[in-house]
């Protein structure tokens, strides 16, 4: 995580600022900022889903879902169409990106360190 830098406002980072990663399963993801000495978040693998992110770091303090640009391209059936993020008040947040196809499951492609993080989207 070289090129990280400390995140303060969570919602202000962009995709490719952090380090790309591959996870396990073959998942893409990115991780972004550097964790802070005590992070739920230095458990967690690109890749995982939903339920062992929770397992591992627990209830979030806020979370949510969207929809990317994908979702509006006729005919696309593949991943990232929508995105459900996890938001844990002094940690940072956690983005889950769909599976491809017509699976209903989520599974990590983003982590964002930050200790400053507020708790709510």
């Amino acid at each position: 995580m070289s090129k990280n830098k400390p995140v303060t406002d969570s919602t202000k980072v962009e995709s490719g600022q952090g380090t790309m990663v591959k996870g396990i399963n073959d998942w893409e993801g990115e991780v972004t900022g550097v964790p802070g000495p005590k992070s739920r978040f230095t458990r967690l693998r690109i890749g995982m889903s939903q339920q062992q992110v929770v397992d591992l770091a627990g209830q979030p303090t806020d979370q949510g879902a969207y929809v990317t640009g994908k979702a509006f391209i006729p005919f696309y059936f593949g991943s990232d169409r929508s995105r459900w993020e996890m938001v844990y008040k002094g940690q940072g947040r956690l983005i889950f990106s769909n599976q491809s196809g017509f699976g209903s499951g989520y599974y990590l492609t983003w982590i964002i360190h930050n200790a400053n993080e507020g708790g709510y989207r």
